[in-house]
């Protein structure tokens, strides 16, 4: 029977709605640690999970682990990152991997001495559209290569929607649509790209500071738009842009070349078709579904977090695999900071 590596998930948000659930379903993985200043006892209570801790380093004293899967809030994640690292564990992190390039720099290279796999958590490489558009790229469908769209409009941070005021309203915290959203598009920019930017520019944009929630209102500090233009050298650029503001929901992520486009768009993440647009026609294009869909049937997010998984597990095992990488991740950072995200 294979071995199973026993997992302990920091956080109590997504880390309990997303990572949880994936990890559970998981053949190769077994939670056995929650690490929470809030929420850990009670939800490991609720869900079998044999330790509960306050917070990451305590986890790490209390519970033999041999992964840590950081969904905890941006400003914590170089402390548990690093703690993880020097304790020998395997690591996932969420987006945004950090509230600097400073941090990021710090955890790639404690990365690179610990001997251990890490991966950040961009399982939106893994919607079946967005994975058959990268085949497409990549084997040379889509040539040459001129110009990558990634575009997300939202109404979640409309005047009128009522979202807590915690952490996530707190730029000095890594709150806001640039960490939240637009870090996953620059990913998968990045990785349609197939290499890092060579210079971005762009900015960020607060069109509704003044917000309320059930305590009353409040002052957002955080952007509830975020736009940028990277270029990549040898003549391909992207553009890329998440709007909270809007009254519609829309996804689209294309690749445009000099002898066709494919778009891949839907009002989410999780409801994409794809297709291919040349002179004389366009096509849908059927994708092949995630071997892990029948577990969107607990979470939308749980199939591509799974893929993930799939490639982790190899990372842990042969160092051979496609996981989002924490050098891809300082690139990143690196287009967020250019914007105003951090420094």
């Amino acid at each position: 029977m294979p071995l199973k590596y026993r997992v302990g998930i920091v956080g109590g948000g997504f880390g309990v709605r997303g990572h949880l659930p994936a990890f559970s379903a998981h053949s190769r993985f077994e939670v056995v640690a929650l690490a929470s200043p809030h929420s850990a006892k009670k939800v490991a209570q609720e869900r079998n999970i044999p330790n509960a801790f306050e917070s990451c380093e305590a986890m790490l004293r209390g519970a033999e682990l041999d992964v840590v899967s950081i969904a905890s809030p941006p400003f914590t994640h170089r402390d548990n990152v690093l703690a993880s690292l020097s304790a020998g564990k395997h690591v996932i992190c969420e987006k945004p991997f950090a509230l600097s390039v400073k941090e990021a720099d710090e955890m790639l290279a404690a990365s690179k001495t610990s001997g251990t796999a890490t991966a950040l958590m961009h399982e939106f490489r893994w919607v079946p559209q967005r994975f058959a558009l990268k085949e497409l790229v990549a084997n040379g469908h889509i040539a040459p290569l001129r110009e990558l769209e990634l575009t997300q409009l939202t109404g979640m941070l409309r005047l009128e929607s009522e979202r807590k005021n915690n952490w996530w309203f707190d730029r000095s915290k890594g709150g806001g649509i640039a960490g939240a959203l637009l870090s996953h598009l620059i990913d998968s920019a990045n990785w349609l790209a197939g290499r890092a930017p060579v210079r971005s520019t762009g900015f960020l944009r607060t069109a509704n500071p003044r917000r309320h929630d059930v305590n009353g209102p409040f002052t957002s500090t955080v952007d509830d738009g975020a736009f940028t233009l990277i270029d990549y050298g040898d003549g391909l650029v992207a553009r890329v842009s998440v709007d909270g503001t809007t009254a519609v929901n829309s996804l689209t992520v294309a690749a445009h070349g000099e002898n066709r486009t494919a778009v891949a768009s839907g009002d989410g993440l999780h409801s994409m078709r794809l297709f291919s647009v040349d002179e004389d026609e366009t096509s849908e294009l059927e994708c092949k579904p995630s071997p892990n869909a029948r577990f969107a049937s607990i979470d939308a997010h749980i199939p591509p977090i799974m893929d993930l998984l799939d490639e982790f597990v190899k990372e842990i095992e042969t160092k051979k695999s496609i996981v989002p990488t924490f050098a891809e991740a300082v690139a990143t950072q690196k287009v967020l900071a250019s914007i105003g995200f951090g420094s």
